[in-house]
């Protein structure tokens, strides 16, 4: 499906916190080649959650427009470690660690990404070989002043607290990348801004065209509130198990569910469809995308047997099996639990058409739809006779 320019930059702007500027991105795609998108990714841990693949996912639509996709992987940069919003250094890293956490984040990122058509570089390749002479001609290049701009260095300076020459280097590492790849766009967090200008700057001084900086917003975890982090417990795990994916996705409020499907699916929820189905939903989608289709589908019917068992057991009314009917069918079953446990007359045609059919009656939140099959209930089992009717048997 071809796009037009204002169609392209409509699917590529939503969702997003900042574009500096749309206006450059569109002179951009009027260019009529494939762009080049960067993302640089420190693999400073083996797992990424779905925080991490905001801006992958913007990557993604990229990609699916004919773009280059560009993934950076900081072997280098990693093991000096990003110092944005750090209130001290991070602890370094080996190589080895790093190279180790790279081949399982790239192997959850091509979940997302269309692998073949993925450009994947290690900035390592070009900063090992850089000599002492050329990286000192690289400060020259950046002010001290525009580093204490930085409001985590400002901070820290302001406390009392240490910086670290090495951490003064990031930003112009990352810069640095942009002029190696010759970067058209590139993408990060909001916490990204002061890196991706310097890459702008230093593409200006090489006297290439500019990148356009593009800031995705920072993906509140389950708790709606706090951006999503392993630190803070509200996350989800690319690589957790389908069931459990599923179930944290569900457990999310309606308001937070718009968010996760611009960001982690890059459309919008279905507003005609009721909110619980379109959790359900959201919850597959994103389980399938990371596992599969048949996992996702299996994960959602185990949710709803969990979860309309649980709900129909809380207001259940005891019956005892001894003050059943023997040689049961489920209407007669029906029939008999109205009358006698709720003292209400239903004729059949009304329990056929009503309650049996529409799938309304469930033993074990399983649906029984068949008016003259046999039943035998077991003690501990949930009969549900309608949304305000149900009985546990005795």
């Amino acid at each position: 499906m071809s796009h037009t320019v204002d169609d392209a930059l409509n699917i590529l702007t939503a969702g997003t916190a900042k574009v500096l500027s749309p206006k450059e991105l569109k002179e951009k795609l009027e260019l009529g080649r494939p762009l080049r998108i960067k993302l640089g990714v420190d693999p400073t841990a083996p797992d990424i959650h779905l925080g991490h693949t905001v801006a992958i996912e913007k990557l993604r639509q990229f990609q699916e427009l004919g773009h280059q996709a560009v993934l950076i992987i900081g072997d280098f940069t990693a093991t000096v470690g990003d110092p944005t919003g750090r209130s001290a250094a991070r602890p370094p890293l080996t190589r080895e660690e790093v190279l180790a956490n790279a081949e399982t984040y790239t192997t959850q990122a091509f979940k997302i990404l269309d692998h073949s058509k993925t450009e994947v570089v290690y900035n390592g390749d070009w900063f090992r070989t850089m000599t002492y002479e050329q990286v000192l001609k690289l400060n020259a290049r950046v002010t001290m002043q525009q580093m204490l701009q930085r409001e985590d260095f400002k901070s820290r300076i302001e406390k009392g607290q240490e910086v670290r020459l090495h951490e003064v280097q990031y930003p112009i590492m990352q810069g640095w990348d942009s002029v190696e790849i010759k970067s058209d766009v590139e993408i990060g967090g909001t916490d990204q801004l002061f890196n991706i200008l310097v890459g702008r700057d230093l593409q200006k001084e090489e006297g290439m065209p500019q990148q356009v900086v593009m800031l995705m917003p920072l993906l509140e975890g389950l708790d709606g509130i706090k951006k999503m982090s392993k630190s803070a417990h509200n996350y989800v795990g690319v690589s957790e198990e389908p069931n459990e994916m599923f179930g944290k996705l569900m457990s999310i409020s309606d308001e937070l569910m718009d968010r996760y499907y611009t960001l982690l699916l890059g459309c919008d929820r279905d507003s005609t469809q009721h909110p619980m189905e379109s959790k359900k939903q959201l919850a597959a989608k994103i389980t399938a995308r990371y596992h599969s289709e048949d996992e996702a589908t299996e994960a959602r019917a185990t949710w709803e047997a969990r979860f309309s068992q649980r709900d129909t057991a809380a207001g259940a009314v005891e019956v005892n099996l001894a003050d059943l009917s023997s040689d049961l069918n489920v209407i007669t079953l029906t029939s008999q639990i109205f009358e006698t446990t709720f003292n209400l007359k239903k004729s059949n045609g009304e329990l056929r058409k009503q309650f049996i059919t529409t799938g309304a009656v469930q033993l074990n939140g399983e649906k029984l739809t068949d008016p003259m099959a046999d039943i035998a209930p077991e003690a501990g089992d949930i009969l549900r006779l309608s949304k305000k009717h149900s009985v546990k048997f005795i």
